[in-house]
């Protein structure tokens, strides 16, 4: 059997090129959608899957590595305009079907900017969600994704397993293509360094060839992308107790990790473009409350 073809369609987030990511992998049905961003760029999306010649009808099923609104905000309207199953991590699935909290939980981040960010979410009807559980298979014309919980950047998060291809949501970090360089996005409310170290113990194994991260791209260099991912972690893990002790404010804490995350993109050769966009994928002040949040739950003594 040939192959699955993979392609990344960039959602053109903001107006900025490689922010958002959604997946498309054809079958002999249609096509599935890994991911498919949020409502704001579902006419970015369309135009892509014409390129291909594709309809919307055409998407049989969405696979979301997890509910957050960058990844999983127009899951509603491929489900009820378009008929297509949503497939999604157990814990995150009454979210879907019933968004308040989570649209209300963005709000208070988001404020004003909400529509223009993301657009309109729609709830997804409880009969066109598939609720998984961990190693469940998901049979899609002649595809078979394997399902893997794996938290530590939210606890509703699955990577997914494709003939040697992992999409690995948020857990496998932002990577631009064409640099070496991760930055893992370690939001709250959920951020958690031992579950994200269990995460990528389990991936390592698993037969991974390539990794495709939604923000953004297929990456063939599977070996070095994990290992980079372990590093930066352990480097997060060391600047926070280093910095944390002495007992920064959350917005003390937000300008210390943006300088040093400045810092290290320097230090790794990346143009002022790249940090602009990573900057864009995943921002810093949110990471910063991510670590907040976990140093003083779980850390603070």
């Amino acid at each position: 059997m040939p192959k699955p073809a993979v392609t990344v369609f960039d959602t053109m987030f903001q107006g900025k090129p490689n922010t958002i990511g959604v997946f498309l992998v054809p079958h002999s049905k249609g096509a599935a959608l890994v991911e498919c961003g949020p409502g704001s760029t579902i006419p970015t999306v369309l135009k892509n899957l014409a390129s291909h010649n594709l309809t919307p009808r055409d998407i049989t099923d969405v696979l979301l590595t997890h509910i957050h609104l960058d990844h999983a905000g127009s899951a509603g309207w491929w489900a009820t305009k378009q008929g297509a199953t949503i497939h999604v991590h157990n814990v995150g699935a009454g979210h879907m079907i019933e968004p308040t909290k989570l649209i209300s939980s963005a709000a208070r981040i988001y404020g004003d900017q909400m529509n223009r960010l993301w657009g309109e979410f729609i709830p997804v009807p409880k009969k066109a969600i598939n609720i998984l559980q961990d190693n469940d298979e998901i049979q899609i014309g002649e595809l078979v994704f394997q399902a893997l919980d794996t938290p530590g950047h939210s606890n509703h998060h699955m990577s997914y397993l494709l003939d040697g291809i992992c999409f690995s949501g948020d857990v496998g970090g932002v990577h631009m293509q064409g640099v070496k360089s991760v930055r893992l996005p370690t939001v709250p409310p959920e951020f958690h360094i031992g579950k994200w170290r269990n995460s990528l113990k389990r991936l390592r194994n698993e037969p991974i060839r390539a990794f495709a991260t939604t923000h953004f791209g297929i990456h063939h260099d599977a070996d070095w992308h994990l290992n980079a991912i372990e590093r930066h972690l352990d480097e997060i893990e060391a600047w926070m107790e280093t910095t944390m002790p002495e007992n920064p404010s959350r917005d003390e804490l937000r300008i210390k990790y943006k300088n040093w995350l400045y810092n290290k993109a320097v230090d790794s050769d990346l143009s002022p473009e790249m940090i602009a966009a990573y900057d864009v994928a995943i921002s810093s002040q949110m990471s910063a409350d991510g670590m907040y949040r976990y140093w003083h739950k779980y850390r603070k003594s």
